[in-house]
């Protein structure tokens, strides 16, 4: 059995995900809200997305697609392809975390995406695949207003037609 995946993101209001391996913006309850996704489950990133956040997430299983089959970390699984994580989670309930390269790859094998939607554009160099509304449905949406970041957000869960 296929491990049930789903990609959590945050993106600008143009996609955006990232510049310079580190997020564009500071919105703490994304950070909460991402863990509450996440905690207890597997969770699937790129290299570079670890080294951004740069020590194992708690409380999941942290696995990690390299090129460098050479490259270890203390507490995170070492892969060297998205195949190869898949077969490490099996009929698990995984989540794709990033980065850009992951998310392209993985897009095609998720059943749900959970987006944080920000309303306001940033300098970014590093974009998730435009939503296309013939594969996916929104099945539920949180929206939200930061204070001091003066903008709107939204938690947005989209599931596979």
């Amino acid at each position: 059995m296929q491990a049930q995946l789903t990609i959590v993101v945050a993106t600008d209001a143009k996609g955006g995900i990232g510049i310079n391996n580190t997020l564009p913006w500071r919105l703490p309850e994304d950070l909460t809200h991402f863990k509450r996704t996440t905690s207890g489950h597997p969770v699937i990133m790129g290299r570079k997305t670890f080294d951004s956040i740069g020590r194992p997430l708690p409380n999941r299983r942290n696995i990690v697609v390299t090129r460098n089959p050479a490259w270890r970390h203390e507490g995170v699984e070492a892969v060297t392809s998205l195949r190869a994580a898949l077969e490490l989670v099996g009929a698990a309930e995984a989540f794709i975390v990033g980065g850009a390269q992951i998310y392209a790859e993985a897009l095609p094998l998720t059943k749900r995406l959970v987006v944080t939607e920000i309303g306001k554009t940033f300098e970014c160099d590093a974009f998730f695949p435009a939503i296309d509304a013939r594969q996916w449905k929104e099945v539920k949406r949180e929206s939200h207003y930061s204070e001091p970041n003066r903008f709107d957000y939204a938690f947005v869960t989209y599931e596979r037609i």
